[in-house]
């Protein structure tokens, strides 16, 4: 089935796709369709911006619906899981560096030639990891985000994941970004090119972030370039003045220039 065929059958009330006979062969032309990059759960809207795709979130979760937790084999032990969806394998063929050590990479994620997955990580159903990226040790990249090429997730890294609603944009990630170790990316949060996110900042959807160079605020997108570390602002109201209290508050201090693009540089001989 091409992506023509497969749009035209999950773009359907999921109560038919569910009782069509010919579901079981459309989900394995989807995991194909994922795990080779012809179909991705958002692409750029040709506007500057990126959309969901709908119908391939909603052919998804038509796997999970469509089948129930069985056990499986594992490297000593078995694992309980919806068969739609189990492990990934990958040969050297596949050009992705799978470090040993415990990461595991599910079935309708596409990981690109020369993406460096570090012990343990973990890759969800429907995410799209682009070529050159790295994502290092305990970094998850949630169902259906998308991280573009040559990103850094360094270690701890949260890139949250989002199957429903199906018409939610899940968080990206554009080419050439940095996220800094124990980043949390979380409700859909677009972060543009070369953005550099410092250790410990955590982004969600309703997040305001401070930008110090053109002061404005920006919620839902890092700017391209900019450089975001955690900060501060004052809680509102009397007793949090009385107890001098703070709420989390992300800040743009510069946009990227050569000495950030120094101190965020990956050594090749790593990869």
């Amino acid at each position: 089935m091409n992506a023509a065929d497969l749009k035209a059958f999950y773009d359907r009330a999921p109560e038919t796709v569910q009782a069509d006979p010919g579901l079981a062969k459309a989900h394995h032309a989807l995991l194909a369709a994922l795990e080779t990059g012809l179909l991705r759960a958002a692409e750029p809207d040709g506007q500057g911006g990126w959309t969901a795709n709908v119908w391939v979130k909603q052919a998804i979760l038509a796997g999970f619906r469509a089948t129930k937790v069985e056990s499986m084999d594992g490297p000593g032990w078995p694992f309980f899981d919806k068969t739609a969806y189990p492990a990934r394998s990958f040969n050297l063929e596949s050009g992705v560096r799978l470090v040993p050590g415990g990461s595991s990479v599910r079935r309708g994620a596409y990981v690109a030639k020369g993406v460096v997955v570090m012990p343990p990580a973990y890759i969800n159903v429907g995410a799209y990891v682009d070529e050159g990226t790295m994502v290092d040790s305990h970094a998850l990249v949630g169902s259906c985000a998308q991280v573009g090429r040559r990103v850094h997730l360094s270690a701890a890294a949260q890139v949250g994941g989002v199957l429903e609603p199906a018409g939610a944009r899940p968080v990206v990630i554009e080419d050439d970004a940095f996220v800094g170790g124990l980043v949390g990316l979380f409700e859909g949060i677009l972060v543009r090119k070369r953005a550099v996110l410092a250790s410990g900042v955590v982004i969600t959807g309703s997040t305001v972030i401070y930008d110090l160079v053109h002061g404005k605020e920006w919620v839902k997108e890092v700017p391209e370039d900019a450089v975001v570390v955690p900060g501060s602002r004052p809680a509102k109201g009397d007793f949090a003045a009385a107890h001098g209290l703070h709420l989390a508050a992300p800040v743009i201090v510069k946009y990227r220039d050569s000495r950030t693009d120094a101190s965020t540089a990956l050594e090749g001989a790593l990869r």
